[in-house]
């Protein structure tokens, strides 16, 4: 007869459990007193997310304001610009009619698409060739030369500004859209680090397979690493565009005719040609920077699933 059964087949009690230890409860009362002794998370998960949403809105709200308010003004008649009423009392689309009828925007957001276009594309290739040669190539010194293109972003723009005109000048470009894109060709130390930080992350042993089955240094950096870099890339052109699409000191230097200027350099000029004893035409300006701004959000929003991701995946290679 083995032990802990009793004549006849029945078990014996259980007397494991210690001198003194009662009948084992139910696993139904058992989870209820644990539950009670466990604090409720629940709650406390959702005061967090609700904290996290309302903040979430107060920032979203500081941040689309003065956009609303750009856009509620260029609606509105030259006496109520500054009321502050995101709804406008007098509502008007006489502003965006006088703005095409005095200015040539056409032509200047022409010529920023123009100069926009190109030194985008320009920046982000050229950018990419050498962060590639950095990223893929072991040579002697790569990494005293790659400190010393990122010792270059120390460098303020005021230092090159007039070495820089003095150059496009000589070669006869100054007064044309040139020199606000063709720098570009050289690459950008900013955007050279960026998109090297991505190359280093890439599997070294899909180049490898490229170069076994006989694609050139040029045929692997265009067929295989670009595809796999793309939201680094679309990162850096929408930088990049963003950045050309507003600058407005290049243009100040080189531009000197109104058929050539670009948008930032044609608001600057309808300052300062609305400006009549010191009463401006804000109605003509706030418009003129509603239609000039548009374009930017457009873009932003057709890149943002790759701007998103480039951004996330960017900070976590090399």
């Amino acid at each position: 007869m083995s032990a802990g059964t009793l004549p006849g087949g029945a078990a014996s009690p259980d007397t494991t459990a210690g001198v003194g230890a009662g009948p084992v409860p139910p696993r139904s009362v058992r989870a209820g007193a644990v539950a009670a002794v466990r604090p409720d998370r629940g709650s406390g998960r959702g005061w967090r997310r609700g904290l996290t949403v309302a903040a979430l809105v107060v920032c979203a709200v500081v941040f689309l304001y003065p956009f609303l308010w750009l856009v509620s003004a260029s609606f509105k008649p030259r006496s109520q610009v500054f009321d502050n009423a995101l709804i406008p009392r007098t509502f008007t689309f006489d502003n965006y009619v006088t703005i095409w009828q005095t200015a040539p925007m056409a032509l200047w957001i022409v010529n920023t698409l123009v100069v926009t276009l190109l030194a985008t594309v320009a920046v982000t290739f050229t950018s990419a060739m050498v962060a590639w040669g950095f990223a893929y190539f072991r040579f002697r010194g790569r990494n005293l030369l790659f400190g010393l293109v990122l010792a270059t972003m120390m460098l303020p723009g005021a230092v090159t500004m007039i070495p820089t005109f003095m150059i496009w000048n000589t070669l006869g470009q100054s007064g044309t859209l040139t020199p606000l894109w063709a720098g570009n060709l050289f690459g950008s130390a900013f955007y050279v680090f960026l998109l090297r930080q991505f190359f280093l992350g890439l599997p070294r042993d899909t180049f490898d397979a490229a170069t076994v089955d006989g694609a050139g240094n040029f045929r692997v950096f265009w067929s295989v690493a670009l595809p796999l870099c793309k939201p680094a890339l679309v990162v850096t052109a929408l930088f990049e565009a963003q950045a050309s699409w507003t600058d407005l000191m290049k243009p100040l230097i080189y531009l000197r005719d109104s058929s050539t200027f670009t948008v930032p350099r044609g608001l600057k000029a309808m300052v300062d040609q609305f400006g009549f004893g010191g009463e401006f035409h804000w109605e003509l300006i706030v418009t003129a920077s509603v239609i000039t701004t548009v374009p930017m959000i457009i873009l932003f929003f057709i890149g943002q699933r790759q701007f998103v991701e480039g951004i996330a995946t960017t900070g976590t290679k090399g």
